[in-house]
Parts: C-alpha cells; structure tokens; sequence
C-alpha cells in the first residue's frame, strides 16, 4: 500500500474511534432546553478553540513547554477570573514528513473564580472557587494530502479526539465528558525576497463534544491564518473559532497573535489570544519549543 494511504487509512482510524468514544446512548434529551455545557461558561481549558494548521505537516520531533496565564472578562473585572498553567505539546513523525502524531494537555492548572463568576455560570456554589486541576488529554493525527512543491497549494487533515481526563467538573473547569474534532488546513506560501517569506492559509472542519443524556453539540470549525518569517523571527495571526448548534455559550471566536525566535534546534514563543464572544478570555502565554529533525538527520 502508498504511504499516502497508509496515512489516510490512520487518519479514517483515529476519526472512527473518536465518534465512538464521544457517543453514547441518548435518553430522551430535551432538545430545546440548552444544556449551558459550552465554553462561555466553563474555564479557558474546558473546550478552547484548536490551534490552527497551516497547510502543511513536519519532519521535526517537537517538544513545546508553555506557561499560560488567563484573564476573565465576564464580570469586566479580570481579578474575578484568573487562570494559570503550564501546558506541553508534542509532535511526532510517523517515520515521513506527510503524517504527524499530535499530543497536548493542560499538564495542571491553578485558578480562582469570584462568587459573582460563579453565578452567572450557575455553578452550585456559595463564596469564590479556587483550586488546581490537570487538564484533559488531546490526541490528533494530521496528515498531508497536498504539497505546494507538487500543486501549488498544501491541504492536511486532522482528525483530534479529547478526553475526559480532567477532574473539576463541579467547579466549571472542564466538560467531563469526551469530544472529537476534525478539520482541513489549505496553505501556501509566498518567497518575498531573499530572506522574507509570507504565509497564507484557510481551514475548515466539524467539532463535537457531549452534553448530558448522550446528546451532543455539533459546530462548524473555520479559521483564517498569516505568517510574516524573517530570517529567525515569526509574527503570526489566526483568527478561528467554531458554532454550535445550540447557540448558548457555544460559539466561541477568538484572535490569536504571536512572534517567536527560533535558533538552532529551540526558539521563544510570546503569544496573546482574546475572545470576541462566547470565550470570555484575555490569554498570554510564554515558552519554548525544542525541535529535532529526525527524519532528515536519520537519512545521514
């Protein structure tokens, strides 16, 4: 069999087990009743919106380590909703550059919530919240269907399942329950000069998650991404968000601006994220990232 199916025969796999692992049998919902289990009323972890490919896949074994610091806008005091974490994200080829093994998580969170936050996201507590939780485990497979050298255009597939590994349920922090999204990233990148390149790209998918009584939550993914690269330097921007169905709380839209310093095998990443609607969230985040290109340096 081509490698190129071998992958997408994984790919078809992962998204298989994902449906099955987010349903279950559905007892008489109500549907017309919202189930408030959506990002505008849980923490900045429960369900944020997926970071975006652009296009293209990687031959480079990546370890990333963030520190992430999260503002609530809810109450229009940020002191009311403050989150902190470190977050890890690792990349790995499956043996070529055209398949990628994803995996990320919270690895803990620390956060307080004020008593007013609590109301307005009915939460059955008196007095403010304040705790720390591990966050839930995402698992993606992404493969490249397209190259620009080959067709001018670069287009992966994801297919992403979450887990419900996290414990603070009661207290607003996660969902408790699994999800699955799977979405396709259209890129392409533009030479601008000899040491300036610029990088545009699309992406479109489905994001599901469940509620209660086994009914779930259905939304359209989308997203808008550009990347300016000098030399060592990055800045980009994604603009990305996804709809749900139940329209309560579940459309998340948010913009995402970062620059980073790569040198040699690490590079620096600041980044900050704010959410137009149904993410009440300011987001800055500080780390670094190790890479390894293992397949190239195999072949040596």
């Amino acid at each position: 069999m081509p490698a190129i199916w071998r992958h997408i025969a994984l790919l078809l796999a992962l998204i298989a087990f994902c449906r099955a692992a987010a349903q279950t049998d559905i007892v008489q919902p109500n549907l017309s009743v919202p189930t408030k289990i959506a990002p505008a009323y849980f923490g900045p972890n429960a369900f944020p919106v997926p970071d975006m490919l652009d296009g293209r896949t990687s031959s480079e074994l990546k370890f990333e380590l963030y520190g992430d610091c999260y503002l609530g806008t809810t109450t229009g005091n940020v002191a009311d909703d403050v989150t902190g974490d470190l977050f890890a994200k690792l990349t790995i080829p499956l043996f070529t550059p055209k398949a990628n093994l994803t995996v990320w998580m919270p690895i803990f969170e620390y956060f307080y919530t004020s008593e007013w936050v609590n109301a307005l996201r009915r939460l059955p507590h008196n007095g403010s919240l304040q705790g720390m939780d591990s966050g839930d485990v995402y698992v993606s497979a992404d493969v490249r269907i397209l190259s620009q050298e080959r067709h001018h255009i670069d287009i992966t597939a994801r297919a992403a399942l979450k887990t419900a590994s996290a414990n603070q349920y009661a207290k607003g922090r996660c969902y408790d329950a699994p999800g699955y999204f799977f979405d396709a990233a259209f890129g392409r990148g533009f030479q601008i000069g000899a040491d300036h390149n610029l990088r545009v790209a699309l992406s479109c998918g489905f994001l599901c998650w469940q509620t209660d009584n086994g009914r779930q939550n259905d939304a359209v993914m989308y997203g808008a991404h550009l990347a300016y690269n000098y030399k060592h330097f990055t800045v980009d921007t994604t603009f990305g968000g996804y709809a749900g169905w139940e329209g309560d709380g579940d459309r998340p839209m948010t913009l995402k601006t970062s620059i980073s310093y790569r040198l040699g095998d690490f590079s620096l990443r600041l980044m900050h994220q704010v959410g137009f609607m149904d993410w009440p969230y300011h987001q800055i985040r500080f780390g670094a990232t190790y890479s390894f290109d293992m397949l190239s340096r195999k072949k040596k």
